[in-house]
């Protein structure tokens, strides 16, 4: 279940509306056949792309790998499989889905493939999808369910957040000494991650301050993306039109002295330093903070005191990432 957790923490802030989810295939002997996530809305879910890559590995029946929609997938699986898959144990961090949408039911999928136990993280609060575990024991699987329950909870909190209200999470990049200023500090591979991020983001809040200085753009470039609205916190209105952020078309822009606007969206990503952060505790759910491996620059979080709590580290090419909440209460809603 922790190979899932990882796998799957890869593409937090990437699978909204979807929630991030994670899944692990084991073979009769102990073997890791498979270890693979869900990686953005309409993309086959995380247990359908670990049967995929498990079934290749089990047969080395290359065809599949030219499959790349969920239904093709199901149905390829249902029709190939030959009972390869038993024995195997498979783990998710969330409950497979049992309703038919714009993928078929992963449940459904896995009932019929011979797996010989199923093992669940977080039970889904979405009635529409839930009832999955159900569907799998009733066709004789065995499932064990709350798997690492608090790890895989926290997977799960920013979707369980946006369909009640919103997510707001604070994204900084910082280097080794802590500064937040003084041109690029994130390598290629995070900068473009943050833009596949924007790209998924209803709203990009960002500090007047920070516009003025530095002039940004503030799209999905790197990726193709959408550009998300923006909201400049500043208590003065008057901004260089020619910032190149205000001539992104298909997107709005507004300024405000207040975070009242973010009632109006759902995935919401606030990019700042030292004062957004300061300014932003109260609205934010959790913060997405890069590590570069360099020194430098002036400015960094000194007047600020806080207790966090790491939720995951990966690591690219050049950045440690962190997903981070505050420690105590303070930053639920």
């Amino acid at each position: 279940m922790k190979l899932a957790l990882d796998e799957a923490w890869k593409y937090q802030g990437l699978t909204y509306p979807n929630p991030a989810v994670g899944c692990t295939i084991v073979s009769q002997e102990g073997a890791i056949l498979a270890i693979e996530a869900h990686k953005y809305a309409g993309a086959p879910h995380a247990e359908v792309e670990a049967l995929k890559s498990a079934y290749f590995r089990l047969t080395n029946d290359s065809k599949i790998l030219d499959l790349h929609e969920s239904y093709q997938i199901h149905t390829y699986l249902l029709q190939n499989h030959d009972n390869c898959f038993g024995g195997t144990t498979l783990f998710t961090t969330l409950e497979p889905c049992s309703h038919v949408g714009k993928t078929p039911s992963c449940a459904s999928l896995i009932s019929k493939l011979g797996i010989k136990k199923l093992f669940i993280g977080s039970i889904d609060s979405n009635i529409e999808a839930s009832g999955g575990a159900e569907i799998v024991a009733s066709a004789g699987i065995d499932v064990e369910r709350a798997v690492l329950a608090k790890e895989c909870g926290a997977l799960l909190e920013p979707f369980n957040l946006w369909r009640k209200e919103n997510f707001v999470f604070f994204k900084w990049a910082q280097r080794l000494n802590g500064t937040t200023d003084g041109g690029i500090i994130s390598s290629a591979k995070s900068r473009a991650l943050v833009h596949a991020m924007r790209d998924v983001c209803d709203l990009l809040v960002i500090g007047g301050n920070t516009v003025r200085v530095d002039r940004p753009t503030l799209d999905a470039r790197l990726v193709e993306g959408r550009a998300p609205d923006i909201l400049i916190y500043s208590k003065s209105r008057e901004f260089d039109k020619t910032i190149p952020l205000f001539s992104v078309k298909d997107r709005k822009v507004i300024i405000s002295d207040n975070f009242s606007l973010l009632k109006n969206y759902k995935n919401i990503m606030i990019e700042g330093g030292e004062k957004m952060f300061e300014l932003s505790r109260e609205v934010t759910n959790s913060y997405l903070c890069f590590l570069s491996p360099s020194i430098g620059g002036n400015n960094n979080f000194t007047s600020i005191s806080e207790k966090l709590e790491i939720l995951n580290i990966q690591k690219d090419e050049q950045d440690i990432i962190m997903w981070i909440k505050q420690a105590d209460n303070g930053g639920d809603k």
